[in-house]
């Protein structure tokens, strides 16, 4: 039930005017969002597990608000033309030529959960994202990096926040523009 209503979600993410939560029926309930890839070992192949998923393996022992921000990214380029229009398309894009935009997915380690709790949360997190219930924390951030690296392209783009363990950015071109999906997200960018 969860995975449908998550892709339901991810489909009104992704298209031109999704700036509205959703109904009572639509919206991913905490006990539906558990249930969904219980121990994390499922295959990814629904919403609400590769954004629990990515949210877990970027932030790992970092806080909520970290988790936050990562969710937002994801989140942020659905219905953007650079990114794919699914979640799992997002989260895995990059693998075919093993440069992946989220680095845990091409490390070559196994992508199961070890820690219970801390992906108990990020499943909290996720569903609240496709529900369009998160503040974007980040401002509008289409990608990020660990404070620790320094990308070639960081230096030409606009960093919108740092959180936890991570520095936030999006194109410097994207700095003035409205986001169509702000609503969605909890405010204006």
């Amino acid at each position: 039930m969860a995975k449908s209503k998550a892709e339901t979600l991810e489909e009104k993410a992704s298209s031109d005017g999704a700036g509205v939560r959703p109904g009572p029926r639509e919206a991913i309930t905490p006990g539906e969002a558990q249930a969904v890839d219980p121990k994390g070992k499922e295959a990814m192949d629904d919403p609400l597990t590769c954004l629990a998923r990515s949210i877990y393996w970027e932030t790992k022992g970092e806080d909520v608000a970290a988790m936050q921000a990562v969710a937002n990214v994801v989140m942020n380029r659905l219905g953007q033309h650079e990114f794919p229009d699914t979640v799992c398309g997002v989260v895995k894009q990059g693998q075919e030529s093993g440069a992946c935009q989220f680095s845990w997915w091409c490390d070559g380690r196994p992508d199961d959960v070890a820690e219970p709790k801390p992906y108990a949360v990020a499943k909290e997190v996720a569903r609240k994202a496709l529900n369009g219930q998160l503040l974007d924390r980040t401002h509008g951030a289409t990608y990020f990096h660990h404070k620790r690296v320094t990308p070639r392209w960081s230096t030409i783009y606009t960093r919108t926040a740092t959180i936890g363990a991570h520095h936030f950015y999006k194109p410097p071109e994207a700095v003035d523009k409205p986001r169509r999906r702000s609503a969605l997200l909890g405010g204006s960018n």
